[in-house]
């Protein structure tokens, strides 16, 4: 097929890079004293400009993120906020030990597990379908972008008017004779927030991966066509790999919009709602409330662990899947 031939091209056009730098690596080593000499110079200076550019923001980074995040790391590993003795992991061990953790933490699990991949899946199969000519393209657009522009105040009223006992969704059940049900106090309380996930973003996500698909080149489409490639085979083989930064970013994007929900629920349910709800931004708003910051700090250490885990695995699985196709 065409498509593979791009690919070796690719890795063709990767060995010329590689060929090349090794070229100016062999033309650095038979310079002159003086010629290295002003070379060195000339990159230390492009260096010292680069410093001068990014230092003011290199520097808010630091006041703002770096340093307080070394607190928190700081206040996790001592006694407590008056007493400043070293206890090493000790806070560690108690969190883990604390049930309330744990709950927050595997509905804080099930929920990313389950919203972020439909968030990407369905954003992905909405963008393939407006690329497809299909009436009313637009009004099916701008359903999907409007929820971008409800206050998120609004949208909880709404889920309110439909979720509640005594809300539309119950009445409508009622007409085939089922009882009511409270939804946000019930086994299906985790899929009701799923639902408000999704329908809050799907409509941005789908925007990225449009543009994206508007990048791939068309020539390697009309090729495949003309071989007579299988729709199912220019999607994994040409549009999917070509696909894959795009995928990796909505995946990141999803994931930390997914932390976030806690605005929907805490409007929903409050600082305690039913057990499936509770999630790890509602046990960091109960502990700072009580001002354990130990816990606290604890609690947010261990959650940026398991972020920079996962986004580094999306990283390395980008960097296999999509490598054919980067220059």
């Amino acid at each position: 097929m065409r498509g593979i031939s791009v690919f070796e091209k690719a890795r063709e056009r990767r060995l010329e890079n590689r060929r090349y730098k090794e070229r100016l690596k062999e033309v650095k080593h038979r310079m002159k004293a003086g010629e290295r000499f002003s070379y060195l110079m000339g990159r230390l200076r492009d260096f010292l400009m680069s410093i001068g550019f990014l230092g003011p923001s290199f520097l808010g980074v630091i006041v703002f993120f770096i340093a307080p995040f070394g607190v928190v790391v700081y206040y996790s590993l001592i006694k407590s906020s008056l007493d400043d003795e070293f206890v090493g992991l000790l806070n560690y061990q108690k969190l883990l030990e604390n049930n309330t953790f744990l709950t927050a933490c595997k509905n804080t699990a099930t929920f990313s597990a389950v919203a972020v991949p439909l968030a990407v899946i369905l954003a992905l199969v909405l963008a393939l379908l407006l690329e497809a000519r299909i009436p009313m393209k637009s009004q099916f657009r701008t359903f999907f972008l409007s929820p971008m522009m409800v206050p998120v105040a609004s949208v909880v009223l709404i889920w309110q008017v439909i979720f509640s006992e005594n809300g539309v969704l119950n009445d409508f059940t009622a007409m085939f004779g089922a009882d009511k049900i409270d939804w946000l106090k019930s086994d299906y309380a985790q899929l009701v927030v799923v639902v408000l996930f999704l329908w809050k973003n799907l409509g941005y996500n789908m925007i990225l991966f449009m543009s994206a698909l508007a990048n791939i080149p068309t020539e390697l489409l009309e090729v495949a066509d003309v071989e007579g490639a299988s729709p199912l085979y220019k999607f994994f083989a040409i549009k999917l790999r070509y696909l894959s930064p795009t995928v990796l970013f909505v995946t990141i994007l999803s994931l930390i919009n997914s932390f976030k929900v806690f605005r929907e629920v805490y409007l929903l349910a409050g600082n305690y709602p039913y057990e499936a709800l509770y999630t790890l931004q509602h046990f960091m708003n109960n502990t700072f409330r009580s001002l354990d910051y130990q816990k606290l700090s604890s609690a947010a250490v261990i959650l940026a662990g398991v972020m920079v885990v996962i986004i580094a695995i999306l990283f390395i699985v980008e960097d296999v899947f999509g490598k054919d196709v980067e220059g």
